[in-house]
């Protein structure tokens, strides 16, 4: 899977990471490799000490390409979103110390930051599968680590949420609130303006604003932190006219209740800020 992962892009975010965590050299493996014949090779291992889902592959390889001019060979043993278990060997890594031990700590950072979003997420996108609903990310992303983030939930199993504020018309309570509450004159002045290609979708707090939302002929209503007795309600009054999103307070615990209430996709920050990152490490044999 390359989806978003785009070579050029990410060597460009690899080589900004390498630059702030070398500086002026790794002055630790220079000194340690001086002396070593040019053509000695070192072999290390990838391995897992706890289970989880693979991501990130094409990014740990990239870190060690940059830095030897493609030298260094990395050879996974598994494919981006495969279950790895605790002590699997996931990869071989084999080239010059001086790379391998230059590069170990950035390729890690990415992998097990990206495999442990993937882990998590599919632990929703798993209790939500009987349902036919759909779990989603939201743009509570880490500056400058968006498409890593976005690329490891998709993997995880998710259906992405818009990927910035070009991507879609997202009507938030501030929106409205800039127009003295009224939902149907923001819909309005957006719809005068607005590409075919664009969908229109209102956050709401209650029921009054889900009928103004509807009225209004929106394509996506998101039900922010409602109960569930008023998601129900909702959803009934939408009847299928717009794509019903809720968001606000869900977990592993209770997402199963609302994925009963008959929506379409739950939105939830949490499936990245508070994935654990997968502890992996370097064996070196």
């Amino acid at each position: 899977m390359k989806y978003l992962l785009n070579d050029f892009i990410v060597r460009e975010y690899v080589i900004s990471a390498l630059k702030e965590d070398i500086g002026y050299g790794d002055i630790s493996t220079d000194y340690v490799c001086k002396d070593l014949d040019d053509n000695f090779s070192f072999e290390v291992n990838l391995r897992s000490r706890q289970d989880g889902i693979l991501c990130g592959s094409s990014v740990f390889k990239i870190v060690f390409d940059v830095l030897s001019d493609k030298t260094v060979d990395v050879q996974f043993m598994f494919d981006e979103g495969d279950i790895i278990k605790k002590n699997d060997t996931i990869a071989k890594i084999k080239g010059s110390p001086r790379f391998i031990l230059t590069g170990e700590r950035l390729a890690l950072n990415f992998v097990q930051r990206m495999s442990g979003i993937a882990t998590y997420t599919r632990k929703f996108a798993d209790i939500l599968k009987p349902y036919n609903v759909s779990i989603a990310d939201t743009r509570k992303n880490t500056p400058n680590f968006r498409i890593f983030e976005k690329y490891s939930a998709k993997v995880g199993g998710a259906r992405l949420h818009r990927f910035n504020l070009s991507d879609c018309i997202m009507l938030k309570d501030n929106h409205i609130a800039l127009l003295g509450g009224d939902i149907e004159l923001a819909v309005k002045k957006i719809k005068n303006e607005n590409s075919h290609a664009h969908k229109i979708e209102v956050e709401c707090d209650n029921y009054n604003q889900v009928e103004k939302a509807l009225r209004a002929g929106v394509d996506i209503i998101m039900l922010d932190n409602m109960n569930l007795d008023e998601i129900k309600k909702s959803v009934e009054l939408i009847n299928k006219k717009a794509i019903v999103e809720i968001s606000g307070n869900v977990t592993l615990e209770n997402i199963e209740n609302y994925a009963k209430t008959g929506i379409d996709v739950i939105s939830s920050s949490s499936i990245i800020t508070k994935a654990p990152v997968l502890d992996l490490g370097f064996d070196y044999i």
